[in-house]
């Protein structure tokens, strides 16, 4: 009978930990990628420790109070009670967990370029704790290479051997806000591992709780996947933001021509238009793309052009506002503009990268006066650390607006009484479709 080596017989005893669920998950950033995953993994009898550097979501965790919708209330109390999820500010236990996952943000850089340093400051704090026998995995959005070239570099420098003495995977999030039929659970799970044993025991972890486990060649290719699953949404939500424009200067609503695309029942996937890209990785994930081929003398030029569109629309709001304004006898300047859905995409109290930020901050440029109703996001913090607070959707506000923006197609929103009670609505989500009476006062897109 042949011996299993030691590498082998560190990877076999850190899988059956997970299959006995008596390993311990830390999950490091518990926003709306990590929060999830840690009570799913506690769900099934894991014992999670959450870290975060905010004090306001570890004193949450520890109270049992949820703040993220796709999380069932009930399920994390219970949790909580239960003594199998809990949150620290303290990297320093990191040693006790024997699987870490990383879920911190990537956002970019005033110049459009990737800001990994929350992954690079994580990777410090992971290396420094790191003991033989753990699983570390990287699921933050980020270009292909960051797990070797970043995270791997940071954790060798403790000595230890990746596949030999640790385990190291990358494996996308795919978290779609407000969807409530793909959740954390049966959203299918890419993984890609340094070394095959990495593979085989981070496979095994992520099947324990997730539906479907698809294992790939390497860490590149995972990180690949997942970016181009996005730059495939942006360049399709750019061709279509490009349609707008173009049917704009025709005098052709584009609403009729997708409406009417849409019935062939072969070749064709519906793609809406709006006042641009939102959230925390469509807007993001093609300039991640085209940072790296610059590395390699490459230009992705139909990606760049995709993520430039989209940027675009923005503008493109203004200006359709402010030729519907001009109108009604009415400039930019001085006007009082009630904007209807701050969130980045319907429904969702997530507002990161909304465009509608973007309009907001064009728009007070040109002086005109902003105030904004969202149901859902009941205030934020803009790029100048201004404090927003969503108003009451009154037909006193209504009626006193130059113009209703609606930059967000919230469904708890009636757009029938809107319409009714505004002199002027500037919809860019065809919001106001089921608008049967008193559309004359509605601009499309």
């Amino acid at each position: 009978m042949k011996l299993l080596d030691a590498p082998s017989l560190r990877a076999s005893a850190l899988k059956k930990k997970i299959l006995d669920r008596s390993a311990v998950v830390g999950v490091i950033g518990i926003g709306y990628v990590g929060l999830p995953l840690a009570v799913e993994k506690a769900k099934v009898g894991f014992r999670v420790i959450g870290y975060d550097r905010n004090p306001i979501r570890v004193d949450q965790i520890r109270q049992g109070l949820n703040y993220i919708r796709d999380v069932n209330d009930d399920e994390l109390a219970q949790a909580v009670e239960a003594g199998l999820l809990s949150a620290s500010s303290d990297f320093g236990s990191l040693d006790s967990c024997d699987c870490i996952v990383i879920c911190v943000p990537t956002p970019l850089t005033a110049n459009k370029e990737p800001d990994i340093s929350f992954i690079r400051s994580v990777a410090a704090e992971v290396a420094r704790e790191l003991r033989p026998g753990q699983l570390i995995c990287l699921e933050s959005t980020t270009y292909p290479g960051t797990t070797e070239e970043v995270l791997l570099a940071a954790l060798a420098r403790s000595g230890l051997q990746v596949g030999e003495e640790f385990f190291l995977a990358f494996s996308p999030e795919r978290v779609d806000p407000g969807n409530a039929r793909y959740t954390t659970k049966n959203t299918s799970k890419v993984v890609g591992g340094v070394t095959p044993a990495c593979l085989d025991v981070a496979a095994t972890f992520y099947a324990q709780t997730i539906a479907q486990v698809v294992p790939v060649s390497s860490p590149r290719v995972a990180e690949m996947t997942k970016v181009f699953e996005n730059t495939f949404r942006a360049v399709n939500i750019a061709l279509v933001n490009e349609m707008t424009l173009l049917c704009d200067r025709l005098g052709i609503s584009v609403w009729d021509v997708l409406d009417a695309a849409a019935t062939k029942p072969f070749g064709i996937m519906r793609f809406d238009p709006g006042p641009g890209v939102g959230g925390h990785c469509i807007p993001l994930d093609p300039f991640y793309l085209a940072w790296k081929a610059r590395e390699y003398d490459m230009n992705v030029r139909f990606i760049e052009l995709a993520g430039e569109i989209n940027w675009t629309m923005p503008y493109f709001v203004r200006e359709k506002l402010m030729r519907a304004l001009n109108e009604n006898g009415r400039s930019l300047k001085g006007s009082e503009i009630f904007v209807l859905g701050v969130a980045y995409k319907h429904d969702i109290e997530d507002w990161r990268e909304s465009p509608a930020l973007k309009v907001i901050d064009l728009l007070k440029r040109d002086g005109s006066r902003i105030t904004y109703h969202d149901p859902h996001v009941p205030s934020f913090t803009d790029e100048h650390g201004e404090l927003w607070h969503s108003l009451p959707l009154s037909r006193e506000i209504l009626e006193r607006a130059d113009a209703v923006l609606i930059l967000t197609d919230h469904a708890a929103i009636d757009y029938g009484r809107v319409c009714d009670a505004a002199r002027l609505v500037v919809d860019t989500r065809n919001a106001t479709r089921a608008v049967r009476d008193g559309r004359t006062n509605v601009v499309l897109l």
